[in-house]
């Protein structure tokens, strides 16, 4: 682990500032893309120590509902489920802070959307603090179009180009394997960027590595939503993009790492489970027709080189 000399409060109070302001920026400019829709506001605090504020958008013109949630939480110890993988963590008070957001469209032609730029620390009277950075993003389209899929990935890799010729297929191989449906043997979308235990490098170029993905969110999904947003569907596309929802709850119910850990952590449940799509559907035994749209949608479940 990186045991560089940080001041705890000094790099906490940074982290918040560009967090606040990011959440911010986001649920602004999507606003702006939706044209309708507002994000409303819930904020809360934990009993344990913590606490941070919700913003979701229902029923917008674009955007079916949406969240773009802050978080910052804190505790005396780690829960023992996390300290059984992390035993360096024991005896450890720790703060975690993220913003977090998913954005599930009406149009089935608009992809959905995932968010997350985290940073935790934890600190031990008379030793350095362990802290890292986490993050990234990723798109689960319905309907993909090519040109949006290697858009998405321009944009990732532009942000990771800075940082070293490494990062990009890196962190996206790590998103093809994280957000990976073990038993539907598919991944949950076309990926991105999946980024965890960032402190190989000096803290402010984690910092900044973690501020270019939050930052580069919106480049890369609004002009898709542009694109797509006015594109006529029926109910055929409706009901598809209600039953490939399933497969988001799924993933997110039994995989998800931000679910877990904030369960675990005694999280406040509305704003964690705030992913799931407004409604889902599940089929027995579902299969889309031979050479339809929507079984040529498995062509693109799996890790790609865009």
């Amino acid at each position: 682990m990186q045991n560089e000399a940080i001041n705890t409060e000094s790099v906490i109070a940074s982290v918040k500032q560009f967090l606040l302001a990011l959440q911010d920026n986001i649920c602004h400019t999507l606003e702006l893309a939706d044209g309708k829709g507002q994000f409303i506001e819930d904020s809360w605090e934990r009993e344990e120590g913590g606490g941070g504020r919700s913003r979701v958008m229902r029923h917008g013109a674009v955007i079916e509902q949406g969240g773009v949630n802050f978080s910052h939480v804190f505790g005396t110890q780690m829960p023992a489920s996390a300290t059984a993988s992390r035993p360096e963590l024991a005896g450890r008070s720790f703060q975690a802070m993220g913003v977090s957001l998913v954005i599930h469209p009406h149009n089935p032609y608009i992809p959905t959307s995932h968010a997350n730029v985290r940073f935790f620390i934890a600190d031990k009277p008379g030793e350095a603090p362990i802290w890292w950075f986490g993050g990234g993003f990723d798109l689960t389209p319905f309907y993909p179009f090519r040109e949006d899929v290697q858009h998405w990935h321009q944009v990732a890799k532009n942000i990771c180009q800075p940082f070293g010729d490494q990062v990009y297929p890196e962190y996206k191989k790590w998103c093809d394997d994280y957000f990976f449906l073990k038993h539907r043997n598919e991944t949950r979308g076309v990926g991105g960027l999946f980024f965890d235990d960032l402190n190989h490098w000096e803290f402010e170029k984690c910092f900044a590595f973690m501020q270019a993905v939050g930052n580069g969110y919106l480049d890369a999904y609004v002009p898709i939503v542009e694109k797509r947003k006015a594109m006529p569907y029926g109910e055929r596309e409706r009901q598809f993009q209600l039953y490939r929802r399933g497969r988001y709850v799924e993933f997110n119910l039994v995989f998800d790492r931000g679910t877990l850990f904030g369960l675990q952590t005694g999280g406040r449940t509305e704003s964690i489970l705030m992913s799931m799509p407004p409604l889902a559907r599940w089929e027995y035994c579902y299969e889309a027709p031979a050479g339809s749209p929507e079984a040529k949608l498995q062509d693109w479940l799996k890790p790609i080189d865009w």
